[in-house]
Formats: structure tokens, sequence, C-alpha cells
């Protein structure tokens, strides 16, 4: 009796555990499930949706850039790519197409093989076989695209420049974003296979040009097969871009620069600073950066060369040498010490220091005035003035010609504000000595009334420089797009404290210059030209390398519509010699254009 109540009681003692263990593992189960669901439902939705739904992005065509009378400098051209998707065709089923595919399409399997293995490595949801495929290609692979379930062809556009190193300076080129740009350009719309402007233009205009992503919804099955299109957003074209520039001009000073080792040229209207033409050499093919392939020679000549084809010399600062005078002259006549009728005697050589200044032609022009100074480009005419006027109202009248500072162009982040050195900077060491151990000395404002050693601009600047006593007076904002500005507007066209006097002595003493001065081989072979105004100029490398040689002019003379600063660096002879040939070159085909 006894036993059979122990066991009664031992039946029911399991029957409750039972109950229990049952009771805890369904209100676990209950539990989980409202966590699942209710808690993090939206979460998982989400996940679920992502394992059977793809986004395909589509990304902007980038806006045009033309020239002023729309000849396409950068535009767009379509891609073909040879794309596989590694979850429907796995290794063994790979092995039998790759074979098929490197016949069908003329390729190297092993190469196909070596491009699908590291797609595999890194789990990509699709690989790209072949990045640019040709038209024959393209056409073979079409013809029997059935039998190569899981390839297809991807179609993409890239950035195409047709004259490749034409404008290369001005243009500039684009690059795919980095992961570390990513980060931050995310938020901006930029996707991980975005690209971006690096240089020119092409940086400069970055948010017009580029456009918006668009892309579509597609759902997918476990096989990652397209079932149906769940929606579609067009992408935004960037707007194109016109510029200031005329094809013509900028092909002729790329052809007058093609046998200097290294120059420059600038051509703008004096009344707007529209420019014209800016050509830079060496330069490059902005091409290069869109390729899809490169070899290690590519990127050495454009990266690692010496000549630093990246750096555009219009914008790169320089000795100016005798080109300067015109603010030597200015500083002299507006200071009142050196007045526009003075005759000052030149010599061989003034000392000033430890240093006898020379005359260039070692003899000395006799007594002169301005106009003939410029004529014959006389040194020790123009140290006389520099040093009586002194560094401070010399510093202050390049500024008023815009020296010193940048001009305004648009290609700001790569232009150099040049240098007009002052007292106050010798003291603080010039830049390499310890304060107060390399005093401000006469050598120094000798120099500097030539354009030499302490002074460098650059080709832009001088341009803008000689439109001041092109245009009547006026400082202008030099510009390579066309906007709806208002360019003679005072924001952007700037009254120069300059008198008459010294404005027409200074015009008078450039034309003296091409009429029988250092410039005079300027108006030979051109005849019908009209008048021109100009100054030759030489100027020894303060960096240690050969003479620059110079050449800066305006015409017509008595109402100008163009500008021309020609540079040809390291390169001895002189101005006459290798620059003005060079400005030559750009009159002769501004002439046929213009009349």
């Amino acid at each position: 009796m006894i036993n059979k109540q122990k066991k009664q009681v031992s039946l029911t003692n399991q029957s409750n555990i039972l109950i229990i263990i049952i009771i805890i593992l369904f209100s676990s189960i209950a539990g989980r499930l409202f966590w699942l669901q209710i808690v993090n439902g939206t979460h998982y939705r989400k996940l679920s949706e992502g394992n059977r739904i793809r986004l395909v992005s589509t990304p902007p065509i980038r806006g045009k850039i033309l020239d002023v009378n729309g000849v396409l400098l950068a535009s767009n051209k379509l891609i073909f790519s040879l794309m596989i998707q590694p979850h429907i065709i796995d290794e063994y089923r790979w092995k039998i197409l790759s074979e098929r595919l490197a016949n069908l399409l003329d390729v190297d399997r092993g190469l196909l093989d070596s491009i699908y293995k590291k797609g595999l490595q890194s789990s990509a949801f699709s690989i790209t076989l072949i990045p640019e495929m040709s038209q024959e290609q393209v056409l073979r692979f079409q013809e029997q695209e059935a039998s190569y379930k899981g390839l297809q062809i991807k179609i993409a556009s890239i950035r195409t420049y047709p004259y490749r190193k034409f404008a290369s300076h001005i243009l500039g080129y684009i690059q795919s974003i980095n992961e570390s740009e990513y980060k931050n350009l995310a938020k901006q719309g930029y996707k991980i296979q975005d690209v971006i402007g690096r240089s020119g233009l092409e940086a400069a205009f970055e948010e017009h040009l580029r456009g918006k992503w668009g892309g579509e919804m597609l759902e997918v099955d476990a096989l990652g097969n397209i079932q149906r299109s769940i929606g579609f957003k067009s992408p935004e074209a960037g707007n194109d871009l016109r510029l200031t520039i005329d094809f013509k001009l900028q092909n002729a000073a790329e052809e007058a620069l093609a046998d200097k080792n290294a120059g420059a040229i600038v051509v703008l209207d004096p009344h707007t600073g529209a420019i014209k033409a800016m050509a830079s050499q060496p330069s490059f093919d902005p091409n290069f950066f869109t390729k899809s392939i490169t070899t290690q020679d590519e990127y050495e000549k454009i990266f690692m060369s010496p000549t630093s084809p990246l750096i555009s010399r219009a914008l790169n600062a320089y000795d100016p040498g005798s080109t300067w005078k015109v603010v030597t002259a200015m500083a002299g006549m507006e200071t009142g010490k050196f007045k526009s009728n003075i005759l000052l005697k030149t010599f061989p050589c003034i000392q000033y220091g430890g240093h006898c200044f020379p005359e260039h032609n070692r003899k000395g022009w006799g007594t002169i005035g301005y106009e003939d100074a410029f004529r014959v480009s006389s040194n020790t005419f123009f140290y006389q003035i520099g040093v009586e006027v002194g560094i401070k109202e010399l510093h202050a009248t390049a500024l008023k010609l815009g020296f010193n500072t940048r001009t305004g162009v648009e290609l700001e982040n790569e232009e150099s504000e040049g240098f007009v050195a002052t007292k106050a900077w010798a003291d603080r060491g010039r830049g390499w000595g310890l304060p107060g151990t390399t005093p401000w000395i006469p050598e120094d404002i000798a120099s500097a009334s030539i354009g030499q050693a302490v002074v460098q601009v650059t080709p832009l600047q001088l341009a803008r420089a000689y439109a001041v006593f092109a245009n009547g007076g006026y400082l202008i904002t030099p510009h390579l797009v066309e906007r709806e500005i208002d360019w003679l507007d005072s924001k952007y066209r700037k009254k120069v404290d300059i008198s008459t006097t010294t404005l027409e002595t200074i015009r008078r003493g450039l034309r003296k210059v091409v009429e029988s001065g250092t410039g005079r081989d300027l108006e030979i072979d051109l005849a019908t030209l009209p008048p021109v105004a100009g100054k030759t100029g030489t100027a020894e490398d303060s960096s240690g390398g050969e003479d620059h040689a110079w050449f800066a002019c305006f015409t017509p003379y008595e109402s100008s519509d163009i500008v021309i600063v020609a540079f040809a660096q390291n390169t001895p002879g002189g101005g006459s010699v290798h620059a003005l040939p060079m400005a030559q070159d750009i009159l002769k085909v501004w002439h046929q254009i213009s009349f």
C-alpha cells in the first residue's frame, strides 16, 4: 500500500516536471518569436529583403566641356565590360566555360582565371573579367550569349578627351575616389565606384559637372536570377561647361610651344578678362586617368618625370626679367620721384653693395628718358629708379597691378601667388635663415628693379598686369568659364590708382619697343597687323637654371582687343629670340580670326 502511494507521488512529480519543462520551452520559443517579430522585426525584415532585392546603381553622365564656339573638349563615351556572377557559375563550371570564352573572345585564359579567382577571394557579387571590350568582342559574345548564363555585358560611360593633350592643364582630369575619400563623400551622394575631378576645371566645377546617380531595384531568386524590376530612377546628367577658350587660338598656342622644353602662353581679353588661350608645356593626356589598365612606364612618365608635366607653367611663378620694368617705371612716376619727362644718364654698370650691376650691352645708352629706356631695355636706367624709390613703394605698386596675389581665375587651388620681396621678409630669415641674420641689402632692391632674384610672377599675372596698360587702367579678373556675370562690373574690374600721364608714358614706351627696339622683329611678315606694343624680357633663373625668355604685348595699340604673354622656361638666348616668335604665331591666327 505504501509502495503504491510512493509510485503515484513519483509519477505525479514527473508529470509536473514535464509540464514545467514544456511551459519553459514554449515560453522561450514565444519570447524568441516576440524578440524576432516585434522587437527586431524591422531589422530582420530588411535583412530578408536584402537577400532577395538587389540595387543596381546607374552612374550619371558627366557634363561636357566645350570651347567658346561649341567645340567639344571633354565628353563621354560608352564602354562595354564583361561581367560574371560567381554565385551562378561555380569553379567547376567555370573551368569548362573559361576555355570556350577565351577562344571566343581571343583573350588569354590564364588572365581570365586569375581575375576570376581574385574576385572569389573578395566575395564579389559580380566580377569584371574584361573591363573594356572591343566592338568585335561584343558582337561575338552577343551571338552566343544564351549559352553563357551567368555572364553578361555591362554598359557604362567613361570620360574622354578627344584632343588628348590639348588644353590639358585647363581641363584637368578625373579619377576614381579612394576608400578614405568615400567616407566623407558618401554624405554628398558619391559611391565607392564613383569618379571625381582631381585638377583643372574638372575639379573646380566638380559639383556642376558630376550629375546625380540613378538606379534600379531588382528582385532576385536564391540563385541570383532576376525575377522582376521593382522600381527605377533615372540618373541626372551633369551640366555642360562652356569656356572662354577659342579652339584656334589655343591650338596655335600649343603648336607655338611644341619645340620648347617648358613654357607657357596666355592670351586674354584685356577688357573682360576672358582667357582665349592658356597653354603649358610639357603637357599630359588626361585620358590616361580613365584607362582601365595602365603600365608602370606610363605611370612614371606622368608622376615621376623630372619635367613635372602636371604643373601648369601658366600658373606657376618665375623671375620676370625686363617685363617687370613697367612696375618700376610706374613706381617712379607715381611717387613723384622720377617724373615722366625725367632724363637719366646710363652706365656700363652701377655699384650697389658688393656688386656692380651691369647694363646688358656693357656700355650704357647715354642719357635717356622712360620711352627710350623701354625701347632699349636699359637696366641701369631702372636700377636708379628702383633703388631711389625703395622696396616699400615698389611692392605697393606691384600690388596695384595684381602681383603677389592670386588673379581670381577659377583654378585658384593650382595658382601660385607669386612673390615680391619686402624688408620684413628679409628680416624674418628669407625662408631659410634665422630672424635677424639675413637683412635687406642694396643688392636686393637693385635686383627687384629689373625683375630678378627677389621677384617672381606667373605668366597669367603678367598678362593681367599688361592688360592694365592695354585697357586704360583697369585691373581685370581673368576667367576661363562663360557665366552669367558682368565682368565689367567694379567687383571684377577695378580702376587702378594711376595717373593718365604715367599710363600713357608707359604705353608709348612699350610701343617703341616694337617699332624700333628689342621687339622690332615682331611685325616682320605681319605688315597688315594693327600696331602692337610690348616688352621683351630675359631673366636669370634664381633657382639656378638657365635663363628664361619672356615677351608680353597687346594690340591694337590704340584700342586693344588682345593681350599675349609668351614664356619659354630655361631657354637662354633672350625674349626677342625665343618668346617673341611664339607671340607672333598667336597674332597671325588672331588676325585671321578677327579681320
